[in-house]
């Protein structure tokens, strides 16, 4: 696929004010500094699309952005940064589940992980709650450049590993590097397929 026109369309606060057309929507989420930004400006083609920043945390609202007039990237507020009082977590959290959880348009999820560290708890909780409540999603390994390719493919296997433990059949997983572009084209295919 190539992504010839990007443009933000929106930012919201609630489910209610998401976009009312018939785009699908395939979303982005992961812990905070997964490098969710980046890889939105790596799909686009688009290095000012999404706000990257030093500081994690800083996507605090569900942007959407319209690709090609087809459909909709959508930026989700990154999970499990604690840097923000409990009330302003809990607010984050209730913003993501309702999204996730009961948002028509949202067709598809892409969950990012960080390919360097051990599966993390908390992704794995969010991963299981996905399974349970029937979302589709699939799994990307970010920051594959920083790995050589036997430790990425050992990253990716114990993962599988990890979630076979409960899941009969694993999600779609990619690997992906922002700076090197990697993941771009079999992302953007999977989607293109999905549509």
């Amino acid at each position: 696929m190539q992504v010839n026109k990007a443009e933000f369309k929106c930012s919201s606060e609630k489910i209610s004010q998401v976009p009312k057309d018939d785009l699908r929507d395939f979303a982005f989420i992961g812990r905070s500094n997964v490098g969710k930004s980046s890889l939105v400006n790596m799909l686009t083609n688009h290095k000012g699309l999404a706000k990257v920043s030093s500081t994690p945390g800083k996507t605090r609202l569900i942007n959407h952005f319209c690709i090609n007039n087809s459909w909709y990237l959508v930026d989700l507020p990154g999970y499990g940064y604690a840097r923000v009082s409990k009330d302003k977590r809990g607010e984050f959290s209730k913003i993501i589940l309702d999204y996730v959880l009961k948002c028509e348009k949202m067709h598809f999820l892409f969950v990012l992980v960080d390919s360097r560290l051990e599966p993390q708890t908390i992704d794995l909780k969010f991963i299981e709650l996905l399974g349970e409540n029937g979302i589709p999603f699939g799994i990307i390994f970010t920051k594959a450049d920083k790995l050589s390719a036997s430790q990425l493919r050992r990253s990716v296997e114990r993962y599988g590993k990890v979630l076979s433990e409960q899941w009969e059949e694993l999600p779609p997983m990619f690997t992906s590097s922002s700076e090197k572009g990697l993941g771009r084209d079999e992302i953007l295919g999977f989607i293109e397929k999905c549509l």
